[in-house]
């Protein structure tokens, strides 16, 4: 169009998306640490270099476009849907999506997927107004939003069911799943849904029912597979980790190990503290959560301190 473009990151942007950017023309400027520093920072070059801002999520338009998923998805599936979840950073999409399923489809319920150290629509939807986060965690950086938009949260308080919070370690999970069955690999923001969808089918026991969740980003750097396939078996609930203080005395560790019994042993560390006590950081395979609270149990019931 031949219009000039000045897109202001985070520093934090994953460098696939800063180059993906760049290469179709548009000038990139990196500042702060968080999506709110580089908007506070994008108003200032509006005003210095006369631009005209275009909001991110909290604008009509950007909203009406994101929503235009929803028509792909009820043209796709006209069949009964139980649900639809979404990734919220800002809430344009969760907002958009919302908005249409409700005009058209409104038996369909539309769930919001929060990361849970950037649950900016979460805590506004259980205040009733817009709240500010001190800070967020930058994990899923995609949807790393102190505070959703104006227009957003109003639409999110009209016509969303539900919003749901999911940790780490559950998103690491929803990309294995994907990669696993599509060879495609989600970025964390873009696996919150899934990640939400997992946790609302498991808390509900649902089956024979269809829900459908949005995979709303792909700009994963390369290096950070390693640890979220550590992190994604603790996601599914196969793998434990235990922080352990034992006696610095003989025998205290034999008998440590003995409480473990046969168990894989995925990972273990052991620092010397002092001539009192030690610290074991030691994970272990697991078959579910029980399994990892009966271990817990049984540690606290052999005098040691997890």
């Amino acid at each position: 169009m031949g219009c000039r473009a000045v897109i202001v990151m985070p520093t934090t942007t994953p460098a696939i998306k800063v180059n993906a950017v760049r290469s179709r023309g548009a000038e990139v400027v990196l500042f702060g640490d968080s999506y709110s520093d580089a908007y506070a920072h994008a108003l200032k070059v509006e005003q210095t270099e006369g631009l005209t801002f275009v909001h991110p999520y909290d604008d009509p338009d950007v909203i009406a476009g994101q929503g235009t998923i929803a028509l792909e998805i009820v043209q796709d599936h006209p069949e009964p849907i139980e649900a639809i979840f979404c990734c919220v950073g800002g809430g344009g999409l969760l907002a958009g999506i919302a908005a249409y399923i409700k005009a058209v489809r409104p038996e369909i319920k539309v769930i919001g997927v929060e990361a849970q150290d950037a649950e900016a629509m979460t805590e506004s939807v259980k205040l009733g107004q817009r709240v500010m986060l001190e800070q967020v965690g930058l994990f899923a950086d995609g949807a790393a939003v102190k505070q959703v938009g104006e227009h957003t949260f109003a639409l999110v308080q009209q016509y969303v069911d539900e919003m749901i919070v999911v940790d780490n370690d559950e998103v690491c999970a929803a990309i294995k799943d994907v990669f696993e069955d599509t060879r495609s690999i989600l970025e964390p923001a873009g696996a919150l849904a899934l990640a939400g969808l997992k946790a609302y089918s498991e808390k509900h026991q649902l089956q024979g029912k269809t829900m459908i969740a949005v995979a709303s980003g792909a700009n994963m750097n390369f290096d950070r597979l390693r640890f979220i396939a550590e992190r994604a078996e603790l996601g599914e609930h196969r793998e434990a980790v235990f922080a352990v203080t034992i006696p610095e005395t003989p025998g205290a560790f034999k008998a440590f190990c003995r409480q473990l019994g046969n168990r894989n042993i995925t990972e273990f560390n052991y620092r010397f503290s002092d001539a009192k006590q030690a610290h074991i950081f030691v994970g272990l395979a697991v078959h579910n959560p029980a399994e990892a609270a009966e271990i817990a149990n049984t540690l606290e019931a052999a005098a040691c301190q997890p």
